[in-house]
């Protein structure tokens, strides 16, 4: 199964994400710091309201809307990509930004990033469409012992 593995590498630190949001033009706040210290590092295909619910577990209160802001704008950077997929009714940011699709598993409500060579698409679309990205969601559950490969 060619699974790209959903474990975060070694934090960042801070000075490092700083200079990745300066490399892309964003002001460092610490506000938005802190949420990258969290969706780049820790968190696997969090929600806004999961993001929130880390700030605020770390005391460093701020809005929901302050977290959408953030997100949005990390989104627009490149640093993030969002997803927003029907079985949860709501958006999932995602650090992966490669080319990948994904597989949602039913029973422990988990994301698991899937390399896209796993898929190949004889597509019939019309000459003037022009495709710029692909999102697929695979729905449904792991065999237990095919889950020690995730």
């Amino acid at each position: 199964m060619a699974v790209l593995g959903n474990q975060k590498h070694s934090c960042l630190t801070p000075d490092e994400i700083e200079n990745r949001l300066k490399s892309v033009s964003i002001q460092p706040t610490m506000q938005r710091i802190s949420i990258c210290q969290y969706v780049l590092c820790e968190a696997d295909h969090p929600t806004a309201e999961e993001v929130k619910e880390w700030v605020d577990s770390r005391s460093l209160k701020m809005s929901l809307a302050t977290v959408y802001n953030t997100l949005n704008v990390l989104v627009s950077a490149g640093l993030l990509r969002e997803f927003k997929f029907s079985c949860l009714g709501k958006s999932v940011f995602d650090s992966n930004i490669e080319d990948h699709y994904h597989f949602f598993d039913e029973q422990t409500g988990k994301f698991h990033d899937l390399d896209h060579s796993l898929l190949t698409i004889d597509s019939k679309l019309p000459k003037e469409f022009k495709v710029n990205k692909m999102d697929i969601l695979f729905s449904g559950t792991l065999d237990e012992v095919s889950s020690e490969l995730v």
